[in-house]
């Protein structure tokens, strides 16, 4: 079952499936067919190389989607990443907001943002490090409160920033360019008028209409 009536073959392909069902996940998940991953075309799809090198046009398309279409991006879905469409994002963070209070002061969660709302887009690594996670075996743990976080609406992927060979070449999986949602599109643009149980009950309806084989119980796993 897909959500999109073609298959992605370009860029183009995606950033308008965005635009149409607004809620998409990037990688596969427990939705079948609920990902810009299970709905790409073969030429689309991951490829290893025998010099160790990898395509993958649906990751390196990621950063750009968000650069050029009306979106966020992040770990949203059940701590997965993929993208909401600007439509619905003020719906989502409305609900989200409700349910999740904002950090208490001197947690770490509350420093994150603390750090990110004074200087704005950092990338993972050097906001690990602005934010005291310096010793061994902390990567994980200060990744597992930045997906919070993101689950929470706080935080967003701006960009991804790509590590770079003498020749200038860009290599690697990419560096996440963390922000806050307001930082990134504006105050603004996170506003909603509906109360947060009409947040959700409309982005249940919707998605009950694009996911119509889905189980209901699934859906609203995805909303929270």
């Amino acid at each position: 079952m897909n959500i999109y009536p073609a298959e992605i073959h370009e860029f183009e392909d995606l950033t308008a499936l965005i635009r149409e069902v607004g809620f998409l996940p990037l990688l596969e998940n427990p939705v079948h067919g609920f990902s810009a991953e299970e709905i790409a075309a073969e030429e689309c799809r991951y490829h290893w190389y025998s010099d160790g090198s990898f395509y993958w046009p649906i990751w390196e398309w990621k950063g750009p989607a968000i650069q050029h279409t009306p979106c966020v991006y992040g770990k949203f879905y059940e701590g997965r990443a993929g993208f909401v469409s600007m439509e619905w994002w003020p719906d989502l963070m409305n609900y989200r907001r409700s349910k999740r209070p904002y950090p208490a002061e001197n947690s770490v969660e509350r420093v994150i943002l603390d750090v990110l709302e004074l200087n704005g887009a950092i990338i993972t690594r050097d906001l690990r490090k602005a934010c005291g996670f310096t010793g061994p075996k902390m990567r994980s743990r200060f990744d597992s409160y930045v997906t919070k976080l993101q689950m929470d609406c706080r935080i967003v992927t701006q960009d991804f920033v790509y590590a770079k060979t003498k020749l200038g070449e860009r290599y690697g999986w990419g560096l996440a360019l963390l922000n806050t949602p307001e930082n990134q599109i504006g105050r603004n643009a996170c506003q909603c008028d509906r109360t947060p149980e009409e947040s959700f009950e409309r982005i249940l309806q919707h998605l009950k209409k694009i996911l119509p084989n889905a189980d209901e119980k699934d859906i609203r796993k995805i909303i929270e």
